[in-house]
């Protein structure tokens, strides 16, 4: 099959599905393996990158996603409903950074670090897409192992949660003695 015509079936796939589609079933409507379907979408990425269109092609992991471009929001929302747009706490935000770095994890694990309970936090995440069930933990109970989502990568701007930015170890300490800190003040009054 000519490559105009397998990249004219990309577009019609990822157009349709409307949301990222796994590269594997990219694959399977195009007959490539994995590598080359991923090589020929990544050039199609280079191309609607290079125009002035109002889509893109975007990267999710192992999934690609036709898009509109960032910059023409303003003018969709005119146009479509407005979608709600959800503001996120700094309880959530907190809940959040724990569970993008720490995943898979459990709802006792993200309140062991934050030291207290984080039910509403961790349901609104949930209900705003950010935050699914990534699985069972083997342990009694079988608790829930939370991870974040495709959502949350589209709305966080990053590809995998690999281009998440490193905690440094200096902050880390210094978070840490503010803490002990605070925890001492409390302690003498």
């Amino acid at each position: 099959m000519e490559l105009e015509k397998i990249e004219a079936i990309i577009e019609a796939v990822l157009f349709t599905m409307g949301e990222a589609v796994d590269v594997e079933k990219i694959a399977v409507a195009i007959g490539h393996d994995k590598e080359t379907t991923r090589k020929i979408v990544r050039q199609m990425m280079d191309r609607y990158n290079c125009r002035a269109g109002g889509m893109e092609i975007i990267e999710l992991e192992n999934s690609f996603q036709l898009a509109t471009r960032r910059e023409f929001y303003e003018a969709l929302i005119k146009v479509a409903k407005q979608p709600k747009k959800h503001v996120l706490t700094d309880v959530q935000l907190e809940v959040l950074s724990i569970i993008a770095y720490k995943q898979p994890i459990t709802r006792q694990e993200v309140e062991k670090i934050r030291g207290v309970n984080s039910d509403h936090a961790l349901n609104r995440l949930i209900e705003y897409g950010l935050v699914a069930e990534a699985g069972r933990l083997d342990a009694p109970g079988k608790p829930i192992l939370f991870g974040t989502t495709e959502e949350f990568l589209r709305n966080f701007g990053v590809r995998s949660t690999e281009e998440l930015p490193s905690i440094q170890p200096d902050l880390v300490e210094e978070m840490k003695s503010e803490v002990e800190e605070e925890i001492q003040l409390k302690l003498t009054l």
